[in-house]
């Protein structure tokens, strides 16, 4: 990444993957990071244990620890909070898809009967 621009909408995009995460069921942070490099990001624990803390004071999310073979984990679940902006954030990112998608589908048709010609 290169520009502020692009680190933020980044973020917006990692907080926006772990709440729709936290909706499905509790997460704790490694599973996060290994989810979100499935998906293509080269994240590490200073990427996403300051998102989940941030998350946390804003409301959207709680955390519980739990004793796992002897090690503590802290999983965090999405509050009513974070649900209700949630739910607005996929109505926004879906409208803005198929917006971005439509326009893009119309751009290629229009490169492809120029090339044609």
């Amino acid at each position: 990444m290169h520009s502020t621009f692009e680190k933020r909408l980044h973020l917006g995009f990692l907080q926006l993957h772990i709440l729709h995460h936290a909706s499905i069921h509790p997460i704790y942070g490694t599973w996060m990071m290994d989810e979100l490099k499935d998906h293509g990001y080269d994240v590490g624990p200073s990427h996403v244990y300051p998102l989940l803390k941030e998350l946390m004071q804003e409301g959207l999310l709680t955390m519980n620890e739990k004793n796992e073979h002897g090690k503590i984990r802290k999983y965090y679940q999405i509050t009513s909070l974070g649900l209700s902006i949630l739910k607005d954030l996929r109505e926004k990112a879906q409208e803005l898809t198929e917006e971005i998608l439509d326009h893009h589908s119309k751009e290629e048709g229009k490169h492809e009967s120029n090339s044609s010609r």
